[in-house]
């Protein structure tokens, strides 16, 4: 939860009821607990403490080490090794009531987005269905249209192919030929 006194995350230690020892050992790392005759955790040397993930200001820090001045060695021993007595203390601590306070408001208002979304189901349903009937009657139309446009496009192809225009040529000659013939045999009928 907290970092104090610069000490950096590490994996979860076994407990020492689970290892076997003895119950007046503490569940903390060595780390923070330091040495059984020290009443307060070792510190930690190096460059390691300048590159701690603490989010406190330093006001907050103060705040929190006056109130651990404040207890007895036995106090502290209790804390460091009755896991319910540091939880008790921890959830006694303003940063941490504000932070469950703040935890307490998100989910709140996460459900109530939550509950406005649920309510929200049914519309988003109707206009999806809406929709598919508005796509599929508009696709059909459009459907419709573009059989029309390519039977269009067939026939335009059709009257403009090679084939097509050498036979509307020859038909033209053909005509031009009989309208020619014509006056002639008229004439040739008239001249005998």
């Amino acid at each position: 939860m907290f970092k104090f006194w610069g000490s950096q995350e590490q994996q979860e230690q076994p407990r020492p009821q689970e290892v076997g020892q003895g119950p007046a050992q503490s569940w903390y790392p060595p780390s923070v607990v330091g040495s059984p005759s020290s009443s307060r955790p070792a510190t930690p040397t190096g460059s390691s403490s300048s590159t701690s993930h603490s989010f406190q200001s330093p006001s907050e820090a103060a705040a929190l080490i006056t109130v651990l001045k404040n207890k007895s060695v036995d106090e502290l021993r209790k804390l460091l090794t009755d896991k319910d007595a540091y939880h008790q203390f921890l959830l006694s601590l303003d940063q941490v009531k504000i932070q469950n306070n703040i935890r307490d408001e998100l989910r709140e208002e996460t459900l109530q987005i939550a509950r406005g979304n649920l309510e929200k189901e049914p519309r988003i349903m109707e206009l999806r269905n809406q929709c598919r009937i508005i796509r599929t009657t508009e696709l059909a139309t459009a459907q419709e249209k573009l059989n029309e446009l390519e039977r269009q496009k067939e026939e335009l192809l059709r009257s403009c192919s090679p084939a097509s225009l050498l036979q509307m040529l020859q038909e033209a000659m053909q005509k031009r030929q009989m309208r020619n013939l014509k006056p002639s045999i008229g004439s040739s009928l008239i001249r005998r």
